[in-house]
């Protein structure tokens, strides 16, 4: 439905992060295929564009380096 695979490409995060995300996205979507895709898509944007960290998005917030 979107392009999701050029976002994960250009994102920078690890095979690893990515599995995390779609993973967390299935357990809170579960069976809704167009949610699942909407939620990838809008977590990826926010990272690129600094909305968000990446330790925020994948629920690790404590890795967060204080300004």
């Amino acid at each position: 439905m979107f392009d999701l695979e050029t976002l994960k490409r250009e994102s920078g995060l690890t095979q690893e992060q990515l599995a995390r995300l779609e993973q967390d996205a299935h357990a809170e979507f579960p069976g809704d295929a167009m949610m699942i895709e909407l939620h990838l898509l809008r977590i990826l944007e926010a990272i690129r564009k600094g909305w968000i960290t990446t330790e925020v998005a994948l629920g690790q917030p404590e890795l967060v380096k204080a300004a």
